[in-house]
C-alpha cells in the first residue's frame, strides 16, 4: 500500500509504504539512528533488507527527556567520526524521538542529507513520521528548535508494533483519535465500534490517518493554516510534558490529557457539547488512556503557554474540536476564559 505526499515544490515529493518493506540499497554510506530497546528487538530484521556502501549504527539513548541538543550533538560527531558525506543517508528507526532527532540532524549536517523514516510505534506511523516536522527540546518546551524537513521516503510496518507494550500502543491510539475529533466524525464513529487491537482494523486506521495527513501536509507544508489543526489538545500537552520531565507521561498520553483540558474550553466556547465531550474522553479511556492531570499552579501553566511555537505577539493560538469532526482555529481567547478553564480541570481530578 502507498500513499504519496505532494509538496509545492515536487522535489520534497514522497511516499509513505505500509508493509512494503522489502529491500533497500544505497550506493553511498548510510548511519541508521536508533535506540538501545528498537536494535535490541528488531534491527537484525531490517539490516537483513539492507545493502549499503558502508553501513553505521548510531544509538541514542531511549526516552524524551533525551531529546535535545546534547543528542543531536552526538549523533553529528558519529557522522563526522564516520565520514558521511552529502551523498549519505540516515535512517530513522524507531519512534517519534528519534524520527525528529535523525531528522534535524540530517537538516543540518553538511546543510542537508536525506535521511528515510523507518517508525516502530503506532504514535510515529500515524502520526509523527509523516509531515517532516523535525527538532528537540529544550527547558523552554518541546520542538522549539528544529526545521521542517521532508524525508525521501516513509516506511511503515506493521510487524514492528507487535513487540510494543500496552502504554505504548495506547500512547498512539490518542494520535490517531486526535485526527478522528478534528476531522472525520465517520471515523470517529468507527473507532468507537471496532477495536485497534485487531489488526485488520489497525491497518485501515493507520491508513486513514496517513491519509488526514498526507492531505493536510500537501496543502500546508510549514504549519501557516490546517495543519495547526493537528496539533488539538498539544498546547496543554506540551506544557504538562515539560512540567513533569518529559518523565511522567507518554507524548499520547500527554495528548491524551490535552484533548480533554481542550475540550473544556470548547464547551465554554459553544463549539461542543456535553455528550460530545463525554464520547471523547470514553473512548481514550477505553484504551487506558489518562485524562487528567493536577495543576500545581494554573498561573505558571497559563504562562508556560506562551512559549508554545504557535503564540504571536503573546496570542495564544489554540485549536478546539467543533462537534465532531470539524475544528476551529482560535487565538482571540480572554485569558480569563483560560485560567477558568484550568481551574474547571482541576476541580474535576
Amino acid at each position: 500500500m502507498k500513499i504519496d505526499i505532494d509538496i509545492d515544490e515536487k522535489k520534497k515529493n514522497y511516499t509513505v509504504f505500509i508493509n512494503e518493506l522489502r529491500s533497500l540499497n544505497f550506493d553511498s554510506k548510510v548511519a541508521i539512528i536508533t535506540n538501545p530497546k528498537v536494535s535490541g528487538l528488531h534491527l537484525e530484521t531490517l539490516l537483513e533488507k539492507l545493502e549499503s556502501k558502508e553501513l553505521y549504527i548510531v544509538t541514542v539513548p531511549d526516552g524524551e527527556e533525551h531529546k535535545n541538543l546534547q543528542t543531536i550533538n552526538f549523533i553529528l560527531d558519529r557522522l563526522y567520526e564516520h565520514q558521511l558525506d552529502r551523498r549519505s543517508t540516515l535512517i530513522a528507526f524507531g519512534g517519534g524521538v528519534v524520527g525528529d532527532m535523525t531528522g534535524f540532524a540530517a537538516s543540518i549536517f553538511l546543510r542537508g542529507i536525506d535521511f528515510i523514516q523507518i517508525p516502530t510505534t503506532l504514535l510515529s506511523q500515524v502520526d509523527a513520521s509523516v509531515g517532516g516536522k523535525t527538532g528537540v527540546n529544550n527547558r523552554f518546551g518541546k520542538n522549539l528548535i528544529g526545521a521542517f524537513y521532508q524525508p525521501k521516503a516513509v516506511y511503515c510496518e506493521t510487524e514492528f508494533l507487535k513487540t510494543l507494550q500496552d502504554r505504548e500502543f495506547s500512547a498512539g491510539v490518542a494520535e490517531i483519535v486526535k485526527m478522528a475529533v478534528t476531522f472525520d466524525r465517520e471515523f470517529f464513529e468507527w473507532l468507537e465500534k471496532n477495536s485497534l487491537k485487531d489488526e485488520a482494523n489497525l491497518q485501515k486506521a493507520i491508513k486513514k490517518c496517513i491519509e488526514i495527513k498526507a492531505k493536510v501536509v500537501s496543502l500546508d507544508e510549514k504549519e501557516s493554516g490546517i495543519r495547526a489543526v493537528l496539533n488539538y489538545g498539544h498546547t496543554f500537552a506540551h506544557v504538562i510534558e515539560n512540567e513533569t520531565n518529559y518523565k511522567r507521561y507518554l507524548h499520547g498520553e500527554a495528548v491524551a490529557i490535552g484533548m480533554v483540558m481542550a475540550n473544556t474550553l470548547a464547551i465554554s466556547l459553544g463549539l461542543l457539547d456535553e455528550n460530545e465531550v463525554k464520547r471523547i474522553k470514553e473512548l481514550l479511556e477505553s484504551y487506558s488512556l489518562p485524562t487528567s492531570y493536577k495543576i500545581d499552579n494554573i498561573t505558571n501553566f497559563y504562562e508556560a503557554f506562551l512559549h508554545d511555537k504557535k503564540s504571536i505577539n503573546k496570542k495564544l493560538k489554540f485549536i478546539l474540536p467543533k462537534h465532531l469532526g470539524g475544528y476551529e482555529i482560535r487565538d482571540d481567547i480572554k485569558k480569563e476564559l483560560i485560567l477558568d478553564t484550568l481551574s474547571k480541570v482541576n476541580s474535576e481530578q
